[in-house]
């Protein structure tokens, strides 16, 4: 029988296919008591299943490049150092010796303990790193059990599916995306986490926080998968059928129109030009945008050199790969920004860091480089090598004070004369700028603007900052919304600050290209917007539609509104022309 179940939409789209359910029950757990004959057995099974596991990890590392290596790897990085958590292994080893437990009920019994650990602390943080034991604990029991079955089963394998789970992280839904999962609908999760972003990315329908889904739905069920409208319809019928061919037939002809638009320059619908920037972080992107039609390069990641690179890239290694991507961008204006790296994320970049408590307040961006000054300006000097090939801008990460900048500009022309003694040319003015991401550069913006060149608002961490709310912990996915009253006033903030003291600021965070925020990003009177290149043409369209006058006079209201329902009802009655 026919019916429907609502979630939030995370990911556009529309898929058919049959429901295929992951969770944890799927694993068989055997809790009967392990024979003493058996038991060094039984430790070897386990192990080799850890074994299985970090190969399958190691694996996915090795497939990933470029969008998906950014999303992904960081995830991929703490799943592993699960893997090789000697605590663990020991804990599970003894829970078999001692306990005569099976390995699949050890590691079943050990993650409800760690779970209930993490969801015990006090710091949300903290807590939401229960998923990631969830997630390590399921691989292992699944490198288990393809260990005893002779006839594998591994959801990848599976073609023309509804992936339908709880949860599933960036690495597995990578992994999934590559062996034909259609959609995903999830019962818990966040429209701005890593797994939301990347499902984007991959041009994956995704639901999140569907309710009971795991409960309502069966394996082989037929699925119609509606990922703007936030529905599944179960058992579709014709008129469903009817309605997917249509959205297929639409969805064609729409790619084909969006295709008009590349090399266009953006304007909106009463002729305000507007500027569309590039993310990048190899050469791929920049090349595809250049074809788009950007007016430059807003955000190049210069971190993934580091992660790519065994051990610390030296001077000229970078100096090649930075001069490769201004050339690469033929004369249009490269924003490298410097290390952005925290504890959480230096495994493998030969960077030497303490573990923290929590990362994401920790040692990283400019306060990593300003501790570790010969890393730093090792990249400094590199950066300004290359930018001699064509205009380069430097943008500082994590930002929170303006003597950070000017101890960074400091630096930079103390390389600059060093430079030119050595007999290089390097241009006589950079410009130097400063992200926007921790509240209190938002706050103080006016200082920071006496001493940076230029802004660019880091949206997703300043969202999570200002909302102390993680997007990539489930439990907080209806809190962390970037059109919260708080966080559209301190953009309204920031980008009137600069525009008075006639500075360029860019946006270039996940909003900047969601055609969803393209009205309220006009109203709040931004005009340079820096977005993946796969946004570029569905953005541009979305802002030619927006009419800037009537969205201008209409911020007075959005930054008095008292809570996100209120937002979007003015947005939706702006954009219906009401």
């Amino acid at each position: 029988m026919r019916r429907v179940l609502t979630g939030n939409p995370a990911a556009p789209g529309m898929a058919l296919g049959r429901v295929r359910l992951e969770q944890p029950a799927r694993f068989s757990i055997d809790n009967t008591p392990l024979p003493d004959a058996e038991v060094e057995a039984e430790v070897a099974r386990l192990e080799g299943a850890f074994t299985l596991a970090r190969e399958d990890m190691a694996e996915l590392r090795r497939k990933l490049h470029g969008a998906l290596a950014r999303e992904v790897g960081e995830f991929i990085d703490a799943h592993a150092q699960l893997l090789d958590d000697p605590e663990l292994i020991a804990s599970l080893r003894a829970m078999i010796r001692k306990g005569h437990y099976r390995a699949s009920a050890a590691l079943k019994a050990q993650r409800d303990r760690l779970v209930a650990v993490f969801d015990d602390m006090d710091d949300p943080y903290l807590r939401s790193r229960g998923e990631d034991v969830g997630h390590v604990i399921a691989r292992v029991q699944s490198a288990l059990a393809r260990q005893t079955s002779s006839e594998e089963k591994k959801l990848a394998t599976r073609v023309g599916e509804i992936l339908v789970t709880e949860s599933v992280a960036p690495g597995e839904l990578a992994h999934l995306s590559s062996h034909g999962i259609l959609a995903v609908v999830a019962g818990s999760g966040s429209s701005y986490s890593h797994s939301a972003i990347l499902a984007r990315s991959l041009h994956l329908p995704m639901l999140v926080n569907v309710e009971r889904v795991l409960e309502d739905l069966r394996d082989g069920d037929l699925a119609l998968v509606d990922g703007v409208r936030g529905e599944v319809v179960v058992h579709p019928a014709a008129q469903d059928l009817a309605q997917y061919r249509t959205w297929q037939r639409d969805s064609l002809r729409e790619g084909q129109r969006l295709a008009q638009l590349a090399g266009a320059e953006t304007y909106t619908r009463d002729g305000h030009k507007l500027r569309l920037f590039a993310n990048a972080e190899r050469p791929e992107d920049i090349e595809r945008a250049r074809g788009l039609g950007v007016a430059g390069i807003g955000l190049y990641r210069t971190e993934f050199l580091f992660l790519a690179h065994d051990g610390l890239p030296s001077e000229d290694d970078q100096f090649a790969a930075y001069r490769d991507v201004v050339l690469g961008a033929g004369g249009l204006p490269v924003t490298l920004r410097t290390l952005d790296l925290g504890a959480d994320k230096a495994d493998g970049s030969g960077l030497v860091m303490a573990s923290e408590p929590n990362p994401a307040l920790g040692v990283r961006g400019v306060r990593l480089s300003l501790r570790q000054l010969d890393v730093f300006v090792t990249q400094l000097r590199a950066i300004l090598r290359a930018s001699c090939y064509g205009p380069v801008r430097i943008l500082v990460p994590m930002v929170t004070d303006a003597a950070e900048l000017v101890e960074v500009r400091r630096l930079v022309e103390a390389c600059a004369r060093d430079l030119r003694t050595a007999g290089h040319e390097i241009p006589d003015q950079f410009e130097i700028g400063a992200m926007v991401e921790v509240p209190a550069a938002a706050l103080n913006v006016r200082a920071l603007l006496e001493v940076a060149d230029f802004l660019a608002i880091g949206s997703n961490d300043l969202t999570q900052y200002v909302l102390a709310a993680d997007r990539n912990n489930d439990q907080l996915g209806t809190l962390y919304q970037p059109a919260h009253p708080a966080v559209l006033r301190l953009l309204a903030w920031v980008i009137g600050r600069a525009r008075i003291a006639r500075k360029p600021v860019c946006l270039c965070g996940e909003i900047a290209g969601d055609p969803t925020f393209a009205a309220v990003l006009i109203a709040l009177g931004l005009e340079d917007f820096s977005m993946l290149p796969d946004r570029i043409l569905a953005q541009r369209d979305a802002l030619s539609r927006c009419d800037r006058g009537a969205l201008r006079a209409l911020a007075p209201r959005l930054l008095r509104a008292p809570d996100h329902a209120t937002i979007v009802k003015l947005l939706e009655g702006a954009q219906s022309g009401k």
